[in-house]
Protein backbone atom coordinates (compact mmCIF):
# COMPACT_ATOMS: atom_id res chain seq x y z
CA UNK A 1 0.00 0.00 0.00
CA UNK A 2 1.30 3.60 -0.93
CA UNK A 3 1.19 6.35 1.62
CA UNK A 4 0.84 9.93 -0.18
CA UNK A 5 1.52 12.75 2.22
CA UNK A 6 0.46 16.51 1.60
CA UNK A 7 0.81 19.31 3.70
CA UNK A 8 -2.77 20.60 5.05
CA UNK A 9 -2.98 23.90 3.15
CA UNK A 10 -2.65 21.77 -0.34
CA UNK A 11 -5.00 19.53 1.00
CA UNK A 12 -7.76 22.45 1.74
CA UNK A 13 -7.03 23.90 -1.63
CA UNK A 14 -7.37 20.73 -3.92
CA UNK A 15 -10.36 20.22 -1.63
CA UNK A 16 -11.69 23.90 -2.47
CA UNK A 17 -11.20 23.09 -6.14
CA UNK A 18 -13.40 20.05 -6.22
CA UNK A 19 -16.32 21.82 -4.50
CA UNK A 20 -15.62 24.36 -7.05
CA UNK A 21 -16.42 21.62 -9.73
CA UNK A 22 -19.85 20.30 -8.23
CA UNK A 23 -21.94 22.79 -9.87
CA UNK A 24 -20.58 21.98 -13.07
CA UNK A 25 -20.80 18.32 -13.14
CA UNK A 26 -24.69 18.75 -11.98
CA UNK A 27 -25.04 20.87 -15.18
CA UNK A 28 -22.82 18.34 -17.29
CA UNK A 29 -25.43 15.51 -15.49
CA UNK A 30 -28.49 17.21 -16.59
CA UNK A 31 -27.62 17.93 -20.23
CA UNK A 32 -26.96 14.13 -20.29
CA UNK A 33 -30.31 12.77 -18.68
CA UNK A 34 -32.30 15.54 -21.05
CA UNK A 35 -34.05 14.06 -23.86
CA UNK A 36 -33.58 16.63 -26.04
CA UNK A 37 -30.01 16.48 -25.92
CA UNK A 38 -30.04 12.83 -27.28
CA UNK A 39 -29.95 12.98 -31.54
CA UNK A 40 -32.97 12.88 -33.80
CA UNK A 41 -33.29 11.80 -37.62
CA UNK A 42 -35.58 11.87 -39.96
CA UNK A 43 -37.23 9.44 -42.54
CA UNK A 44 -34.30 9.51 -44.85
CA UNK A 45 -31.95 9.31 -42.24
CA UNK A 46 -32.42 6.38 -40.97
CA UNK A 47 -33.41 4.90 -44.49
CA UNK A 48 -29.90 5.41 -45.55
CA UNK A 49 -28.59 4.35 -41.84
CA UNK A 50 -30.33 0.80 -42.00
CA UNK A 51 -30.08 0.62 -45.48
CA UNK A 52 -33.87 -0.05 -46.01
CA UNK A 53 -36.55 1.75 -48.27
CA UNK A 54 -39.43 3.95 -46.95
CA UNK A 55 -41.61 1.85 -47.29
CA UNK A 56 -40.30 -0.56 -45.04
CA UNK A 57 -39.74 2.25 -42.32
CA UNK A 58 -43.22 2.65 -42.87
CA UNK A 59 -43.75 -0.40 -42.20
CA UNK A 60 -41.64 -0.56 -38.74
CA UNK A 61 -44.36 2.53 -37.70
CA UNK A 62 -47.21 0.88 -38.50
CA UNK A 63 -46.63 -2.32 -36.38
CA UNK A 64 -45.21 -0.89 -33.77
CA UNK A 65 -42.03 -1.60 -34.15
CA UNK A 66 -39.90 1.36 -34.36
CA UNK A 67 -41.34 4.82 -31.89
CA UNK A 68 -41.24 8.33 -33.90
CA UNK A 69 -42.27 11.72 -33.19
CA UNK A 70 -44.58 13.21 -36.21
CA UNK A 71 -44.12 17.12 -36.16
CA UNK A 72 -46.80 18.20 -39.51
CA UNK A 73 -45.60 15.51 -42.26
CA UNK A 74 -42.17 15.36 -40.83
CA UNK A 75 -41.45 12.59 -38.32
CA UNK A 76 -38.14 11.93 -36.60
CA UNK A 77 -36.57 8.65 -34.43
CA UNK A 78 -34.45 8.90 -31.46
CA UNK A 79 -30.92 7.37 -31.84
CA UNK A 80 -31.60 5.20 -29.06
CA UNK A 81 -34.92 4.01 -30.09
CA UNK A 82 -32.77 2.63 -32.95
CA UNK A 83 -30.18 1.23 -31.15
CA UNK A 84 -32.68 -0.52 -28.97
CA UNK A 85 -34.66 -1.67 -32.36
CA UNK A 86 -31.45 -3.53 -33.58
CA UNK A 87 -30.19 -4.83 -30.62
CA UNK A 88 -34.21 -6.55 -30.05
CA UNK A 89 -33.96 -8.09 -33.09
CA UNK A 90 -30.50 -9.10 -33.35
CA UNK A 91 -29.90 -12.88 -34.41
CA UNK A 92 -26.57 -14.33 -33.19
CA UNK A 93 -25.48 -17.28 -35.12
CA UNK A 94 -24.01 -19.87 -33.20
CA UNK A 95 -20.13 -19.95 -33.80
CA UNK A 96 -18.55 -23.40 -35.28
CA UNK A 97 -16.23 -24.85 -32.99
Amino acid sequence: MNVITMECEAFQNLMNKMKGMKPRFHEMAKKAFNPMSEAWLDNQEVCELLKISKRTLQTYRDDKMLPYSQINHKIYYRVSDLERFLKKYYCKVPTLQ
